[in-house]
């Protein structure tokens, strides 16, 4: 992961600040079900605010086709302003008249949003023309989003290569790319992971560059069940994919020969049907009937998962253990979560983890906050885990290296 100088040393009195932040969050009713992800940019734009910026917030929602007034960012900026506790500007477009004529009103720290950057398809289409005005609302540029920084668009991407703009990351940004230089430059070893999730399928170039990096990789979730059928186990009605059992087996040859250790069950929760309170029970893995569901992990594979984490000095965590959503399947995620948290909290382990279905289970097991890093990146996360440079980071490392040599 790059090093950046961060914004202390960054000169924005009087400055248009463009900064990208993602506010696709999730709406209810039309007001924001879930506010974590404007938590995270608010000490950079009260920051910058507060050094006299006329900051400029940038930002996608959702997938509209087109203009729609539904995928409008208004009540979103409503909410940025109750939790910044101070006034948020609102201008109906992000390029043109109305853009300009609402920047052109600031004063020195005032916050102004513009309007979803996906109403125009030069956005996704990485458009240069699209991106250089863009640019031209601002004096320089902060991305404060890494959750939409692994996609190629004009607002992350362009939008600096095509206009020699400073560019900076945002606190957020940065806290997310050092707890991934902590992770896996320079993380302290033994390194262990945990992958869960529905398919292998979407996880094979992680579970790949993971070899490379951990000493135990524990696997959990239904792609532990392909890895089970890899191993000729029967695994009756669960969810796996056969198509890829080689693959499975493949991993588990490389690992062997890498000397890693893998963890899969040795037992799991059964059940017929996937539905909440359903009746189930517990078996071994070499005894699931042609009936079962496998669904969650089953005691003994706890306690060997948490044996192997009280080894363990460093822990990268994507993807739960079990079908968390239905009790009582989020058993095995929550109690490895708490003893994850405990960990962590006796200095004894170093835990990072990120994912979409990872920050649900780890809330519903009220340990989010106890554990060493949570990222909210998505997607970016995965391809980060994945050892991909993403492109919104790239350019700012582009951006760094020119300021360093003037």
């Amino acid at each position: 992961m790059p090093t950046f100088r961060n914004l202390d040393g960054a000169d924005v009195k009087g400055k248009r600040v463009l900064m990208r932040v993602d506010l696709n969050v999730p709406m209810q009713d039309g007001k924001v079900a879930d506010s974590t992800r404007i938590e995270e940019i608010v000490p950079t734009i009260t920051e910058l605010a507060d050094k006299g910026g006329k900051i400029i917030l940038l930002s996608h929602f959702d997938r509209p086709k087109g203009r729609d007034p539904k995928y409008s960012l208004r009540p979103i900026a409503a909410e940025v302003a109750r939790r910044l506790k101070r006034p948020v500007a609102f201008a109906d477009d992000c390029i043109g008249p109305k853009a300009q004529t609402a920047i052109a009103a600031m004063k020195d720290g005032d916050i102004v949003c513009l309007e979803n950057t996906r109403f125009h398809p030069g956005e996704e289409k990485n458009d240069k023309e699209f991106a250089t005005k863009l640019a031209a609302l601002g004096d320089m540029f902060v991305n404060d989003a890494f959750s939409a920084s692994h996609r190629e668009h004009a607002s992350t991407t362009s939008i600096v290569a095509v206009s020699g703009l400073s560019a900076y990351p945002g606190r957020a940004m940065k806290s997310e790319l050092d707890a991934l230089a902590r992770a896996f430059e320079h993380p302290e070893h033994p390194v262990t992971a945990i992958v869960g999730g529905a398919k292998v399928s979407t996880k094979l170039e992680l579970l790949g560059h993971l070899l490379t990096k951990v000493e135990t990789l524990i696997i959990g979730g239904a792609m532990a069940n392909t890895f089970l059928a890899a191993q000729g186990k029967r695994v009756g009605r669960s969810l796996f994919e056969g198509d890829l059992i080689s693959a499975a087996a493949d991993i588990m040859s490389r690992a062997h020969a890498l000397g890693r250790e893998i963890v899969l069950p040795v037992d799991a929760v059964v059940a017929a049907e996937l539905a909440t309170h359903a009746p189930s029970h517990v078996v071994s893995v070499d005894q699931v009937g042609a009936g079962d569901m496998i669904l969650d992990i089953g005691p003994r594979t706890i306690e060997h998962a948490v044996s192997v984490l009280a080894l363990s000095k460093t822990l990268i965590w994507n993807g739960p253990f079990g079908a968390f959503e239905h009790e009582p399947f989020d058993n095995g995620t929550i109690e490895v979560a708490e003893a994850t948290a405990e960990l962590t909290a006796a200095g004894k382990l170093v835990s990072f983890a990120g994912g979409g279905d990872t920050v649900a289970a780890l809330n519903l097991a009220s340990v989010k906050d106890r554990m060493t890093h949570v990222s909210t990146g998505g997607g970016a996360f995965l391809e980060s885990l994945e050892g991909k440079m993403l492109p919104g980071v790239k350019v700012l490392l582009v951006a760094e290296a020119t300021r360093s040599t003037e």
